[in-house]
């Protein structure tokens, strides 16, 4: 491969010399050339040998190795998996050296407050239920004034209702569950306070 450079080598002969400065920038740019020639001509080669590739490899690889034509070939090393990550994914909890202990009294604690706010709420989420079906009434809900011309309008009410119990309904289970988890766990804690 020839290069063909913008300033030739006769001017640098000829009688007349350059001034110092251009003959500093001549040589730059010969030397910017002659690098960018040879880094193009570097990449221009990629061998592949097994699952490495490289573009200059040893004599002993050579012979297993062949040469990629086409374009450059980007190769991301692969990370390691976390081994932590497995346990959290299998359920297991991986107890932390950062976190602190809470004393057992002071959990107790936080356990009767949380169950005793769980049951506030399991107690107004059935009133408003109680309330729903009340009105309700097994589907025939007395008919307000403005309804009784209107049949679309008391139709749409009684839809409500029925979707207004349906999500009171499901506040109430969700509650419940919250509950037994919270007694559940509240027993567990101190079976195991009392095994240790």
């Amino acid at each position: 491969m020839t290069a063909h450079f913008p300033v030739s080598f006769r001017h640098l002969t000829h009688k007349r010399a350059l001034p110092a400065r251009q003959m500093l920038a001549v040589v730059c740019a010969i030397g910017v050339a002659a690098t960018c020639l040879s880094a193009a001509q570097a990449q221009d080669r990629i061998f592949r040998c097994g699952n490495e590739y490289t573009n200059s490899p040893s004599p002993a690889q050579k012979k297993d190795c062949k040469q990629i034509d086409g374009g450059n070939v980007t190769v991301v090393p692969a990370t390691k998996p976390n081994p932590s990550a497995g346990n959290r994914a299998g359920g297991q909890q991986v107890a932390s050296v950062d976190q602190p202990r809470v004393d057992p009294a002071q959990q107790k604690a936080r356990d009767s407050d949380a169950r005793t706010i769980l049951e506030g709420e399991l107690r107004r989420a059935e009133s408003r239920l109680a309330d729903l079906q009340r009105d309700y009434n097994n589907g025939q809900p007395d008919k307000k004034t403005d309804e009784l011309r209107n049949v679309a309008r008391y139709q749409e009410r009684v839809a409500e209702l029925k979707a207004s119990i349906t999500r009171a309904e499901a506040d109430v289970t969700g509650i419940k569950r919250e509950l037994q988890r919270a007694t559940g766990g509240a027993a567990n804690a101190s079976s195991s306070a009392s095994a240790r």
